[in-house]
């Protein structure tokens, strides 16, 4: 870290790792015909259109403290979705197809060109991610083909604790060893990633593709591409 060049003035940041969301940030998890699908075998005629504008509504409603269990999550996507309440044991049968077929998670078209940037910037990169586990990250990062990139996963499933609460934070920074203030994290919900990550005191942006990227509570970017640049802006002041 650089020392104070002007009495009053702080220090900018030199920032050595960036840590990463998973799903939604790096890798698509929206899986529109699969959902469809999925809900038509329990009885649910939900056309993809409705079930995207519903899924996108609820994660935004539901990105808050405390985390809405995930069966309750999409129970209000379905009941949005459809228009008309949903019986719990519809709801049971769909989120358990749901977490046991294979879904496609493409890789956003701007993820690998940022981590190559990062890395030739000499950033260290890691994932921290409410998920099934380590495994499961690794195993969606190996079929991406950016595996290599990231030598650290925190995972919700493994640690047993997730975002928002601060100490999965906590733990993947002791996991590389890094101070909060030396670290940046991208994700794609505004409070459950920027603003949780923030309170530990990590350098943090929201990544809202649908989005104007002007918002500043908390920052707003639009794509991954901004990130490398915003970074270099965060230690240059420029």
């Amino acid at each position: 870290m650089s020392g104070r060049t002007e009495e009053g003035t702080k220090p900018k940041p030199q920032i050595t790792t960036v840590f990463f969301d998973l799903g939604g940030t790096l890798v698509d998890e929206q899986d529109i015909a699969g959902w469809v699908e999925e809900a038509a075998r329990v009885g649910l005629d939900i056309p993809p259109d409705e079930f995207a504008h519903a899924y996108s509504e609820v994660l935004r409603s539901t990105d808050c403290t405390p985390r809405v269990p995930f069966e309750e999550f999409w129970r209000q996507v379905l009941e949005r979705g459809a228009q008309h309440p949903v019986p719990p044991a519809i709801t049971e049968r769909f989120v358990r197809t749901y977490t046991t077929r294979e879904r496609p998670l493409p890789l956003f078209s701007d993820a690998r060109r940022c981590l190559e940037e990062l890395r030739a910037q000499g950033r260290r990169l890691g994932i921290i991610s409410n998920s099934r586990g380590e495994d499961h990250v690794r195993e969606v990062l190996i079929r991406r083909g950016i595996a290599e990139f990231f030598p650290t996963i925190v995972s919700s499933g493994t640690e047993g604790v997730a975002k928002p609460d601060p100490e999965i934070f906590r733990r993947a920074l002791a996991r590389v060893r890094a101070a909060p203030e030396e670290t940046f994290y991208v994700g794609d919900l505004a409070f459950t990633d920027a603003k949780a990550a923030a309170a530990v005191g990590l350098h943090a942006v929201w990544l809202n593709r649908w989005g104007t990227g002007f918002g500043d509570d908390p920052p707003e970017i639009t794509s991954l591409l901004e990130v490398p640049l915003w970074i270099r802006q965060l230690e240059t002041g420029r």
